[in-house]
């Protein structure tokens, strides 16, 4: 049992590492992703014409399955092309580079919505813990842990002036039955929701909150383990 232990101390450290070298990486990306799409878009033909949208789309997923290409997550979602590179000297890399996928969500209508996506890349290490028979990970620690990533994420970037309006949490539970076009749903609420934002208008048919769609406050844990990884510190980087 105490080895058990360690073992699992041991995963949480790791997995609070990789979570600090995320929001690091936020940190550091968010702030220059507007002058990136402004880049772009000079070169685009304006292809971004809603600013309210010029963020990246961070996915959460609470079932942390996550997939490395969104494509075949849902064929209405399109790659299209990478924003402007960033090109950054990092701890000792010159010009290390970062860069984000413009896809094109398509709607209802056939009507296509560009936007800048991308998962929350260390829901993939919790995945595969839980997958894993030695790290005694079980499906309910799985998912406390992911809406702790997601509020705890969400707490230090609304504490960053640098990262503000740069970003959009898109945090769902995915229904018990495979939905084709569920992603895309999901994306297209929260593209409209930000279009609604900028127009500032109210219509009719605006689409209702998805029930999959989770706010804050419908995250609230009862996490009393020690053993659990804390909340991670925003003064890491």
């Amino acid at each position: 049992e105490v080895s058990e232990m360690s073992e699992r101390s041991k995963q949480n450290v790791a997995h609070g590492l990789a979570w600090s070298y995320y929001v690091g990486y936020l940190k550091l990306v968010l702030p220059r992703l507007k002058k990136s799409i402004e880049e772009f878009n000079r070169a685009n033909l304006n292809m971004l014409a809603c600013r309210e949208t010029w963020k990246l789309h961070i996915l959460v997923p609470l079932s942390c399955d996550v997939y490395d290409d969104l494509e075949k997550a849902d064929s209405n979602i399109q790659y299209l092309t990478d924003l402007t590179e960033i090109t950054l000297t990092r701890a000792g890399t010159k010009k290390r580079v970062y860069k984000h996928s413009l896809y094109a969500i398509r709607d209802e209508d056939n009507k296509l919505w560009p936007c800048a996506v991308e998962y929350a890349t260390p829901l993939q290490s919790l995945y595969a813990m839980s997958q894993d028979e030695c790290a005694a990970f079980s499906r309910e620690d799985r998912l406390e842990q992911a809406k702790l990533f997601y509020r705890t994420l969400e707490e230090i970037l609304k504490g960053s002036k640098e990262c503000a309006g740069t970003y959009r949490l898109i945090a769902y539970e995915e229904l018990g039955e495979a939905e084709t076009h569920f992603l895309s749903r999901e994306i297209l609420w929260h593209l409209r929701q930000q279009r609604h934002e900028e127009y500032a208008m109210y219509e009719g048919n605006q689409p209702h909150n998805p029930s999959t769609t989770l706010s804050s406050t419908e995250l609230d844990l009862q996490i009393s383990e020690s053993d659990l990884p804390q909340p991670l510190r925003s003064d890491c980087f």
